[in-house]
């Protein structure tokens, strides 16, 4: 089959690999249908996350047809078309059993620092992701839901991670009715959680960024303010000043890729002594008022970063983070979709083959052609 190849920082490729077996009773093989590049793809493809390997195939957004199903799943049949939780949960685990399944316990010989994730380096399992023409399926008596008949595949692809991870970084920030969010971060999930945060009773919703047709396409599509943090001085201090006392609730949507600071740069980008830059960290902690929720669903190595904890202690302030626990969310996302609350397929901007799999990336990450979401088309879908 064709498949997606890491060969080192910034190169990618499309090679033959074998096609992926049957391992386990509870496994399936899906024919992927469609497969997206995940703004946390781009952590793996700039090198930042540990030990992401060459030969490994990313992909943890994909959707496809069953193939076929080992012995012990007996909820799917081959023709059945699926989307597939990033997240790759055994459904029994002490973690699983209370909806976190970002968090199971058995899927990641490594699991006290991460649940199983599809493509996402050894730390997270190592397993071969989606983008390819077919991908091993684990535990497929639990995690992949049949995607309705009414539903766009277009719709479906981002409902396996992008979408339910912006609707939990809303979810954890505990939005009353009437609140001022602030989402740092214009990408595809910082769209999902601004969009969502007005589902949860926002009174107002600002968007920060330094991209501008990303900023533009937050305006319309959130819809929220945005600004620009290179034409606003210190974010923090802008943000205590049109908010009054600070924002109710910050969202860090970016991660370890953030910019915005030279030394955050030179530290974690550059010279790797930290796990990327935390940039968007101390500007949601610092600008956040007294008493309010940081909600971090950006995506950083296990390793430390430079965070201002003492500003968190003596603001009193609560921190939530986690990898979204797909399968929790998906009943509610349905819905909102099935009603119109939520259009995920509006942030597709670029479809495009697998086999130019190279060029998507450096579209990309390049923010070039005003890419917000690329979706990989196998030739055999």
């Amino acid at each position: 089959m064709r498949a997606m190849d890491y060969r080192g920082p910034r190169r990618v490729r499309v090679v033959d690999k074998p096609m992926p077996k049957l391992e386990h009773p509870r496994d399936a093989i899906v024919r992927v249908t469609r497969s997206c590049i995940c703004g946390s793809d781009l952590h793996l493809y700039h090198g930042m996350v540990p030990d992401t390997r060459v030969g490994m195939t990313f992909g943890h957004e994909f959707c496809g047809v069953v193939e076929e199903v080992g012995s012990g799943v007996e909820n799917l049949k081959a023709g059945d078309h699926v989307l597939v939780p990033f997240n790759i949960a055994c459904g029994q685990c002490h973690f699983c059993k209370q909806g976190l399944f970002g968090n199971c316990h058995e899927s990641n010989a490594q699991a006290t620092a991460v649940g199983g994730i599809f493509g996402y380096s050894h730390t997270a399992g190592g397993y071969d992701g989606g983008q390819a023409e077919y991908v091993r399926v684990p535990y497929a008596d639990f995690g992949p839901t049949i995607i309705p008949d009414w539903m766009d595949p277009d719709d479906a692809v981002l409902l396996t991670d992008v979408v339910p991870t912006g609707y939990q970084a809303a979810e954890m920030g505990g939005i009353q009715k009437g609140d001022t969010v602030v989402v740092f971060g214009a990408g595809p999930v910082g769209l999902l959680a601004a969009r969502s945060a007005w589902l949860f009773g926002a009174g107002r919703v600002i968007v920060i960024d330094h991209v501008e047709y990303r900023l533009e396409f937050a305006r319309t599509y959130c819809p929220a303010e945005v600004y620009d943090f290179r034409e606003i001085g210190d974010p923090v201090v802008f943000l205590k000043k049109i908010t009054d006392i600070g924002p109710d609730v910050c969202i860090d949507a970016v991660g370890a890729d953030a910019s915005g600071n030279a030394w955050h740069t030179l530290f974690g980008k550059k010279l790797k002594l930290e796990a990327g830059s935390a940039v968007p960290l101390h500007w949601a902690i610092n600008s956040v008022k007294k008493g309010g929720v940081v909600s971090i669903v950006g995506v950083y190595g296990p390793t430390g970063n430079m965070v201002p904890i003492g500003n968190v202690v003596n603001k009193g302030i609560t921190i939530r983070a986690n990898q979204a626990s797909v399968k929790r969310h998906l009943p509610k996302l349905i819905e909102h979709v099935r009603e119109g609350r939520i259009d995920p397929k509006g942030i597709i901007t670029h479809r495009v083959p697998l086999e130019d799999v190279a060029e998507a990336y450096h579209l990309f990450s390049s923010k070039l052609d005003g890419c917000i979401k690329p979706v990989l088309i196998p030739s055999a879908a």
